[in-house]
């Protein structure tokens, strides 16, 4: 769309939420936006075939939002032609005792994407200094030395876990995986109306949770959090995108679109070369095969 510039949804800079868009306006309706975000599934399956092919990078996709933001549909629309063996989802909720046992990055660090491959984390290891922040008392079940009591979490706690999630993913980043994080920025009455209509058609009541209520009680405090951990880890070799999420349609588009253009970036990335004796015997092979 020539009147969107993806690079604007790019946090480059120390930014504040409340001056980024929740909805932007463009001239087309809802079925020219997914006509054009077919287009770029359709180059993104071919791009996951070559890079499968080539074997040397593999690509992580973070996704954050407030409930209702529109992950699981952003997803689902956004990746589905690409080869199902090709992309793996996982979505973070609550640690169970398994993944207590170990250091809070421990359960991202064994999702991460083979080469070839597309990882997509729905909720991410940001979680840890989202939700954290807001519910600290959540922290105590990770039995960390020195923390007894939710006093003992001061702010040097919460700098250490950002040195230590930048780390993560430079650390990866340097060893062939591509990082790009979205946040689908939610306004707040957009949350209001999807919960509603939760509530009001039938087929969607299972996705509602008296918990929701509670959380949305929380707003000021996530758009807060979410604001200081975009700002810390927005990196050159991880960077944030904040996206417009009050249009699903757009900003399905947008994400699409951005991960493409990333993508295209790694010009190495190229189907192998055949051997040499294998391409001088094409014919042969061919001839052969035709005995058969």
């Amino acid at each position: 769309m020539k009147n969107i510039n993806l690079e604007d949804f790019r946090v480059v800079e120390p930014m504040e939420l409340k001056n980024r868009p929740t909805k932007i306006e463009v001239p087309i309706d809802d079925e020219k936006k997914e006509k054009k975000l077919a287009k770029v599934r359709n180059k993104m399956s071919e791009l996951q075939d070559t890079m499968y092919a080539h074997n040397r990078y593999g690509v992580l996709i973070c996704l954050q939002g407030m409930d209702t933001s529109g992950k699981d549909s952003l997803i689902r629309e956004v990746f589905k032609e690409i080869n199902p063996r090709g992309v793996v989802v996982h979505s973070f909720k609550t640690p169970n005792s398994t993944e207590l046992e170990h250091d809070y990055l421990w359960r991202h660090y064994i999702a991460l994407p083979e080469r070839g491959k597309f990882s997509v984390f729905n909720r991410t290891h940001y979680e840890n200094v989202l939700v954290t922040r807001v519910h600290p008392e959540y922290i105590l079940n990770e039995n960390l030395p020195g923390i007894e009591k939710v006093e003992d979490i001061k702010d040097e706690f919460w700098e250490k876990r950002f040195e230590q999630i930048n780390n993560f993913e430079k650390h990866i980043t340097e060893n062939g995986t591509i990082v790009l994080k979205f946040f689908l920025h939610l306004s707040k009455e957009e949350q209001r109306e999807r919960l509603l209509r939760r509530l009001e058609e039938g087929k969607h009541n299972w996705k509602f949770s008296p918990g929701d209520l509670k959380e949305r009680d929380e707003w000021n405090d996530y758009q807060k959090f979410y604001q200081e951990a975009i700002n810390k880890s927005s990196t050159e070799n991880a960077p944030w995108f904040v996206v417009p999420a009050d249009d699903k349609e757009l900003a399905r588009y947008i994400v699409g679109k951005i991960i493409l253009n990333e993508m295209e970036k790694y010009t190495d990335i190229k189907n192998p070369e055949l051997d040499e004796e294998i391409k001088e015997n094409i014919k042969h092979y061919i001839n052969e095969l035709s005995k058969i």
